[in-house]
């Protein structure tokens, strides 16, 4: 009996075994599972600092030996390094760095314009890389116009990218934060009203991932993570910040500013959607090593520009407000005028103490503002400031806010009436932007603020020091 159980289990088992297995032959096939990598390293807001563009081509390089890889930039890449903003080709050398680290794709930013119309058409026939931005006409200035998307295909990848820029320039008008007759043939379009247009994207273009590559700062990525949740993944900049968030189930990444960072998105991607990620933020300062040919390219452009002359002396370290206060000091002086203004996002860099550089001068005031001169009375210098509300650091005179009330004194603390007139200098910058402050015709001086500052300094021995005085002004 004990024999019998046996065999009959056994037959069973037996059974059973050959009837799985010719089940599992008329079985459709389980498809295997469609899992794609791709790396993107990412930079925003270089403001043309070169010099860790050896150590990306380095890191991105070896990364391209173990997986799919896209290097993307979300804009901002020049005003901020003399050595890029004082080349005989304005911005040529950063366009070439970027072209030989291999950048793939570049959204607009709003310092792209700085040059002038003429100078950006010349920067982007040399680009050898993507541009994007959906929310600029080009008109006819010449300049090429930008894709609204682009697609790009790696391999077994695809990855679809809408460029979006900011155009918070002027309060009248739409244009980005730039100087305002240089965009004067262009027309752009705030990002809200031409977003949605793009909502079935992914789906047109058949991509695996879709990404929105911004220079709308990071508060505005978060608003269109919640209002257009179209998108796989956020790479924006703008703001200056180091962002690694995620807002309604869509990552936003920020790489800081001024190169100091590289990001890395890593992914897998199953079914066009993404299944796994992971972030890592490199310190470009601390990375040791870089590629020796981007390196030398680098070292060249730095040499060549011969910026390291001493025009000056600092006695003490001098932060922003502190160099403001210098600033429009030199300027009155220079410009042999009662009072000057400089708006402090003018003011881009501290000033060291020890010996001043002409490289320093450019880095503190990058954009090649020219320099211009009114005559107004005090009534319209209040009238500007209480109606622009514009930061704003200033020399020859003392402002103060009583109430509501703006009040104009001299140096010798009198009270200066409103119908008395002054001569104002500053940069071409503020009347562009505050026109409907600035209506009389200016009269051009054939510097601009840098080269006025650095005139100053050329022709003064006195030591610099304005680490106790602070004429800053903002109506409230």
């Amino acid at each position: 009996m004990k024999f019998t159980f046996k065999y009959i289990l056994i037959s069973a088992l037996l059974l059973s075994f050959f009837a799985c297995s010719k089940e599992s032959n008329n079985a459709v096939p389980i498809p295997e599972k469609n899992l794609k990598t791709l790396t993107i390293f990412h930079i925003n807001d270089q403001h043309g600092q070169l010099n860790n563009f050896a150590k990306i081509k380095d890191i991105v390089a070896k990364e391209k030996k173990e997986t799919n890889v896209l290097l993307v930039c979300s804009g901002d890449i020049f005003s901020g390094n003399p050595v890029v903003d004082n080349h005989p080709e304005k911005g040529f050398p950063m366009i070439d760095l970027m072209n030989k680290t291999g950048i793939d794709i570049s959204v607009i930013g709003n310092h792209e314009f700085d040059y002038g119309e003429a100078i950006l058409k010349d920067r982007f026939n040399q680009s050898q890389f993507e541009w994007v931005c959906a929310n600029v006409e080009m008109n006819n200035s010449g300049i090429p116009e930008p894709h609204e998307f682009k697609t790009i295909s790696i391999n077994n990848l695809s990855v679809t990218f809408l460029g979006l820029v900011e155009t918070n320039g002027k309060d009248d008008d739409i244009i980005p934060s730039t100087h305002p007759w240089r965009v004067k043939n262009l027309t752009f379009e705030k990002y809200q009203n031409i977003i949605s247009n793009y909502a079935q994207l992914k789906e047109t273009e058949n991509s695996d991932l879709y990404i929105a590559l911004t220079h709308l700062g990071e508060s505005t990525d978060s608003n269109i993570s919640n209002k257009y949740p179209y998108f796989d993944l956020i790479i924006g900049g703008h703001s200056h910040t180091k962002v690694n968030n995620t807002i309604n189930n869509i990552p936003i990444y920020h790489a800081g500013s001024n190169l100091n960072y590289l990001g890395k998105i890593e992914l897998e991607i199953e079914n066009k959607k993404i299944k796994k990620s992971n972030y890592t933020l490199i310190n470009l300062t601390t990375y040791q090593e870089y590629n020796s040919t981007i390196k030398d390219l680098i070292d060249t452009y730095n040499i060549d520009a011969n910026l390291n002359e001493v025009i000056g002396f600092s006695e003490a370290y001098h932060n922003r407000s502190n160099v403001g206060s210098f600033y429009t000091d030199a300027l009155r002086n220079e410009m042999n005028v009662d009072i000057t203004f400089q708006n402090t996002g003018g003011i881009r860099s501290n000033l060291n103490e020890g010996y001043i550089l002409k490289s320093e001068i450019y880095s503190i005031d990058p954009f090649n503002n020219g320099s211009v001169t009114y005559t107004m009375t005090v009534a319209e210098i209040k009238n500007f400031l209480k109606g622009s509300k514009a930061s704003l650091y200033y020399s020859g005179v003392i402002i103060e806010q009583d109430n509501n009330s703006i009040i104009i004194k001299n140096k010798n603390n009198e009270i200066l009436n409103d119908n008395e007139t002054l001569t104002i200098g500053l940069n071409d910058y503020i009347p562009a932007v505050y026109d409907n402050y600035f209506t009389k015709n200016p009269i051009f001086l054939p510097y601009t603020t840098a080269e006025t500052l650095i005139n100053y300094l050329e022709n003064t021995t006195a030591p610099i020091n304005y680490t106790t005085i602070n004429s800053y002004f903002k109506y409230e």
